[in-house]
């Protein structure tokens, strides 16, 4: 009985029938009969034992939030993440909804090389939607789910301290490089993870605005991306994952790239393989694997239930980026898979519970 299963005891409806008392599930083409289903819960089983107990943090973008469906979905993902024993971490971004304020407001917009520049009257408009509409919207929605979501900001519990960002420019013409004041723009230094510790010990789900106080007692905006990372870092974390709005990195033949090192990223970066708006995600990604995270995974966060699909599948649905295979030791559990069961096996230690 699944009441019985503690993996199931709050799950809503939605998260695993079609509501009717029918023995079936609709799916993407149809309704599925009960035994498929049982299969695909079934081979799950690994991969949930891969991750039980263990932090997989998850960075939320802006982008999906004001498309319903998608955003029910993510929730409904980190609701089945939390109820089948992994401690889930959301850190959400919000642009959008900045720009859309700062609009309302009569305030212009301004960023560099992605970055927005944010002088103190944007800085307080960032902590009004981050923390006071983002945040809240998306704790609501995970609660709605059976769950309970925590919503915080890198100001609690002195959870992130940030210094600062040096940002500095590029002219493609001359090729001199200048300093361009971004204002109260913050790079992590610190994570105190202790209230993180907490809320997971009681089951509870953080949900991480990226505002973060400095040494000198400022509100400093912090880029959500490398905000994730630090914190990814910081607790040894098992998987970072990127929900974007494109399915992964692309080679310079346009192919989806499966998997790669930190040594092949830095190549691909080299030789203009990866590029844009690319490079500073998978920068981020190369420093938290060095940082102690297994694995950081660049994925479409517009496809329905890709966290699910990418941690409790077997080919998984991004781009998995790891540790080179002779650096793994610093890692959680090493990356280098070479059984030849697909990408993401779940490693064993002799058949008895995966590790």
């Amino acid at each position: 009985m699944t009441g019985d299963n503690p993996m199931f005891k709050s799950a809503s409806k939605n998260q695993l029938s079609d509501g009717h008392d029918n023995g079936r599930i609709e799916g993407v083409n149809g309704a599925f009969p009960s035994r498929v289903k049982a299969g695909l819960i079934a081979s799950a089983l690994p991969f949930i034992q891969r991750y039980d107990g263990q932090t997989v943090v998850v960075k939320y973008g802006g982008n999906a939030m004001d498309e319903p469906e998608i955003a029910q979905s993510f929730a409904c993902n980190i609701a089945f993440l939390n109820q089948a024993g992994v401690n889930p971490v959301v850190v959400h971004g919000g642009g959008p909804q900045i720009s859309a304020a700062l609009d309302n407001m009569g305030i212009e917009s301004r960023f560099s090389e992605g970055l927005r520049v944010t002088d103190a009257e944007t800085v307080k408009v960032v902590e009004m939607v981050l923390a006071g509409q983002v945040n809240k919207q998306i704790v609501s929605i995970i609660n709605h789910e059976g769950e309970l979501a925590v919503g915080l900001t890198g100001k609690d519990g002195q959870l992130v301290t940030v210094e600062p960002v040096c940002h500095t420019v590029k002219d493609p013409k001359s090729g001199e490089t200048s300093v361009v004041d971004l204002g109260f723009v913050g790079r992590p230094v610190h994570v105190n993870s202790s209230i993180l510790d907490v809320l997971a010990k009681s089951r509870m789900i953080p949900v991480i605005a990226p505002i973060a106080i400095g040494h000198d007692r400022q509100t400093y905006n912090v880029n959500a991306d490398t905000f994730a990372g630090a914190v990814a870092s910081s607790v040894g974390a098992k998987r970072l994952l990127f929900l974007t709005d494109v399915p992964g990195v692309y080679n310079k033949d346009g192919k989806l790239i499966d998997n790669m090192t930190v040594t092949e990223a830095r190549a691909m970066i080299a030789d203009g393989s990866i590029s844009e708006g690319m490079i500073p995600k998978v920068k981020t990604c190369i420093e938290a694997v060095e940082g102690g995270v297994e694995g950081v995974v660049i994925l479409d966060g517009k496809a329905a239930h890709s966290v699910v699909l990418e941690l409790f599948t077997d080919a998984g649905v991004g781009t998995l980026i790891t540790a080179d295979k002779d650096d793994t030791a610093h890692t959680t559990n090493g990356a280098g898979y070479e059984n030849g069961t697909g990408r993401r096996p779940p490693p064993t230690n002799g058949g008895g519970k995966r590790v």
